[in-house]
């Protein structure tokens, strides 16, 4: 129904219009906005897929929806002073530097390469950079490093330095989020506990 450029306008990152026109739905969408359909855009899709359910596997959903709101305020500050209408692929990129700083000597496949896991954002950067044929490119990967070693600082490194973890969820939103699974593992850790325990015949003493 909408032009390209007119429902991009709609989607993109404006400061003036998110502060003063209340059009508070445009940080959300720079984050998800993936570009016009490509192959690029599926490469994208499945990485921003691969990437985030790893991290909510790894973090649990509660923390990962934490994590997901830091990086939308922090990479919307970032791209709105560089001038990134779109901030979708440096959110994969700051998911990937956490993914990869957690385990960083991990190793894994990478196109034909078999390479550490702390090199992976370095690798996509660098792949974009050579399709673009523009150093710009690397813009957006250079702010999901920075964004997502934030996140990866306060969270793991600080707390072992004597620091506060102050990047930890709600209780009420872990309760609705992770609430059912909680009780689910709960009630089959008992039923596991119950089957390993000796037994007795019945009417025994």
């Amino acid at each position: 129904l909408l032009g390209d450029e007119l429902s991009q306008g709609l989607l993109a990152l404006d400061p003036i219009r998110t502060m003063y026109g209340l059009e508070l739905w445009r940080p959300f969408t720079a984050a998800c906005f993936l570009g016009p359909p490509s192959i690029g855009w599926l490469m994208s899709a499945y990485y921003l897929f691969e990437y985030g359910s790893s991290l909510e596997r790894a973090f649990g959903t509660a923390q990962h929806l934490l994590f997901l709101l830091i990086q939308i305020g922090f990479l919307s500050v970032c791209s709105a002073f560089f001038g990134q209408p779109f901030f979708a692929q440096s959110v994969i990129t700051s998911m990937l530097h956490v993914l990869s700083r957690s385990m960083p000597n991990q190793k894994v496949k990478w196109l034909i390469f078999t390479v550490p896991y702390w090199t992976l954002p370095y690798g996509l950067m660098a792949s974009d950079v050579l399709q673009a044929g523009n150093a710009g490119a690397a813009l957006p990967h250079v702010l999901g490093i920075l964004s997502g070693h934030v996140y990866y600082f306060h969270k793991n490194v600080w707390p072992k330095l004597g620091g506060e973890d102050w990047l930890v969820p709600p209780q009420f939103l872990v309760n609705k989020l992770e609430g059912r699974s909680a009780a689910k593992d709960s009630i089959s850790n008992a039923l596991k506990s119950r089957k390993k325990g000796a037994g007795r015949k019945l009417g025994s003493k």
